[in-house]
C-alpha cells in the first residue's frame, strides 16, 4: 500500500477561546474523511492571546498527537502568524484556514482534489459574506482596484487566506524576509499553477474580528508600500505634470505680454507672474524628488531581498 500523503492544516488563533473547540472538532471530522489517502497535521500560532485560547490548545496537542501548537511572546499579527505555520510545515501540501470557522473546514476535500489535478496553489474566492458591512464591502473593492491599478503584482478580488500551497511553494514563501507582509501578495508573487475555489463565508461564530477598521487601513497601506512603487514615484509624476504645464503657461504669458506687448489685452500682473514662476518651481522640485524616489526604489528592491526568480522544477540536473 502506498504511503499516505501529509497534509498539514495551519490556523492561526488570536482570543478565539469558543471557536477553538468548534474548528478542531470539524477539522478532525474533514480529516477522518480522508483518512484512507491522507494523513494531517494540524498547527495551531498562537498569536500572543489574552484568553485561555493556549490552555485549550495545551489539553488538545496532549490528547491529540496531530496537534501542533506554537505560542507567540505577543501580538505580532495574523501575516506573521501565517508564516510562522508556513515555516513550521511538514506537508506536501499546506492548507491555511481561519478559526473563525468564517472558512468551511468541509471543502478541505475540494482544495485537495484540484490539488491532486495539478494545482500548485489553490484559493478560496469569497463569493459572499453573510453581514458584511457596507464600508467593508466598498473598502475591499477600492483597495483591489487601486491595488491592480498600481501594484506590480495582480491580487485576485476578494481572495482569501483559505488556500492550499503545494510543498514547492511553501519552500519558497519560506525564502522571503520582508517584515510588512501580506500573505496572499506574496503568494500571487510567486506564480505557479493556480485552481479556485468559490464558496460562501460563513457568520462568526464567537468573539470579534481580530481585524478592525483601523488594522484593516493598516494593513492596506502596507500592501501598497510593498507591492508597488508608485506611491514612492508620485511626486515626480506631479513634478513633470506641473513643470510642463507651469511652463508651457509661462512661456506664453513672456510672449504674449513682452514680445507682442499684449496684443490680447490680457493684463497679466506682476503678482501673478511671480505665482507661475513659484509653481514651476515647485513642480522642478517635486520632479527632483521623483529623481531620488528612483534610487529609493532601488534601494527598496534590495532591502526587500526578494528572490530573483522562482524555479518550478528541475530536470538532469
Amino acid at each position: 500500500m502506498l504511503d499516505k500523503k501529509l497534509i498539514s492544516i495551519i490556523v492561526p488563533v488570536f482570543n478565539e477561546q469558543e471557536n477553538i473547540p468548534l474548528i478542531y472538532g470539524r477539522l478532525v471530522g474533514v480529516v477522518g474523511g480522508l483518512a484512507e489517502q491522507y494523513q494531517a497535521e494540524i498547527i495551531f500560532v498562537d498569536d500572543g492571546s489574552l484568553d485561555k485560547s493556549f490552555q485549550i490548545l495545551e489539553e488538545l496537542a496532549n490528547k491529540d498527537q496531530r496537534v501542533k501548537l506554537l505560542q507567540f511572546s505577543r501580538n505580532f499579527g495574523k501575516e506573521i502568524a501565517v508564516s510562522a505555520g508556513l515555516f513550521a510545515a511538514n506537508g506536501e501540501a499546506v492548507m491555511m484556514i481561519d478559526a473563525d470557522l468564517q472558512h468551511p473546514p468541509e471543502l478541505l476535500g475540494q482544495f485537495l482534489e484540484k490539488w491532486q489535478d495539478g494545482a500548485e496553489v489553490v484559493i478560496g474566492i469569497r463569493e459572499k459574506n453573510k453581514n458584511e458591512g457596507l464600508v467593508k464591502k466598498l473598502g475591499s473593492f477600492c483597495f483591489y482596484k487601486i491595488m491592480n491599478l498600481i501594484g506590480e503584482t495582480k491580487i485576485i478580488p476578494r481572495a482569501t487566506d483559505y488556500r492550499l500551497l503545494d510543498r514547492k511553494v511553501v519552500d519558497e514563501f519560506n525564502r522571503f524576509t520582508e517584515r510588512n507582509r501580506i500573505s496572499r501578495g506574496l503568494i500571487d508573487w510567486l506564480g505557479f499553477k493556480k485552481d479556485f475555489i468559490y464558496f460562501q463565508a460563513n457568520e462568526r461564530q464567537n468573539g470579534q474580528a481580530g481585524y478592525g477598521f483601523l488594522k484593516l487601513v493598516k494593513l492596506a497601506l502596507s500592501g501598497f508600500v510593498a507591492h508597488s512603487l508608485f506611491p514612492l514615484k508620485l511626486a515626480g509624476y506631479l513634478g513633470a505634470i506641473i513643470t510642463t504645464v507651469s511652463g508651457i503657461f509661462g512661456l506664453f504669458i513672456i510672449i504674449e505680454k513682452y514680445i507682442l506687448a499684449d496684443t490680447w489685452r490680457l493684463y497679466f500682473s506682476g503678482p501673478f507672474l511671480v505665482g507661475v514662476l513659484l509653481l514651476f518651481l515647485v513642480g522642478v522640485i517635486l520632479s527632483c524628488l521623483g529623481l531620488v524616489a528612483l534610487y529609493v526604489a532601488n534601494i527598496h528592491g534590495e532591502v526587500v531581498n526578494r528572490p530573483l526568480y522562482v524555479i518550478r522544477q528541475k530536470k538532469n540536473f
